[in-house]
């Protein structure tokens, strides 16, 4: 899986730093969206790249990106508000580019949370692998479209175990829940079930 640079623009002026890698025979697009930026999350950590390449082997242009103030994206933090315009702008570019075919919004951790706040008239589905919702909480604008919403639950997560994720998501419409077993919600050792699971989930798509 080879990376070329992206630039994206966002509707509020900045320029954010990315990248695509395209598929020999592409039949869609997916946009994947990184953990928490105060924490040191960013575009290349390991389970988004996991996600990435499975979306990537799965036949789809991916389109991973940092948030605005992480690298050399502009801009600063916005608490998860500000960042669903980066989202939109990953989106539009991946549509621009690949006008058919399903388009995923990907999301690891803090990423996840950001992806299923962002309902898109070009959203396919959504992927929220490791969603805090135990910590984060509220319900994302996806929560009652009807589009699928597909979440991986560490089975040992520390800020939201299956039992905290399904309790918060009981009431969402077309989503299910995977519970990836043994893993904490750093999901170290466990890289190839996330996308061995983020690879099932797609199939059913494209």
């Amino acid at each position: 899986m080879q990376f070329s640079t992206l630039t994206l623009h966002t509707s509020d002026g900045l320029a954010l730093h990315g990248d695509l890698a395209v598929p020999e025979r592409c039949r869609g697009a997916a946009v994947v969206c990184h953990p928490h930026p105060l924490y040191g999350g960013n575009r290349l950590n390991p389970v988004v790249t996991a996600i990435a390449r499975a979306l990537h082997d799965a036949g789809l242009a991916t389109v991973r990106f940092d948030f605005r103030g992480v690298g050399a994206s502009e801009g600063t933090h916005g608490g998860g508000t500000d960042e669903r315009l980066d989202v939109l702008s990953a989106l539009e570019a991946a549509r621009a580019q690949f006008g058919t075919g399903p388009l995923v919004l990907a999301g690891y951790s803090f990423g996840s949370m950001v992806a299923l706040d962002v309902d898109h008239a070009s959203v396919t589905a959504w992927l929220a692998v490791a969603p805090p919702l135990g910590v984060m909480g509220g319900t994302p604008a996806s929560a009652t479209d009807s589009r699928a919403k597909h979440l991986l639950v560490p089975e040992h997560d520390q800020y939201s175990p299956p039992s905290t994720a399904a309790g918060h998501s009981s009431t969402w419409v077309n989503t299910t829940m995977v519970t990836v077993p043994m893993a904490d919600h750093f999901l170290a050792g466990h890289s190839s079930t996330v996308t061995e699971l983020t690879k099932d989930f797609v199939s059913a798509l494209v």
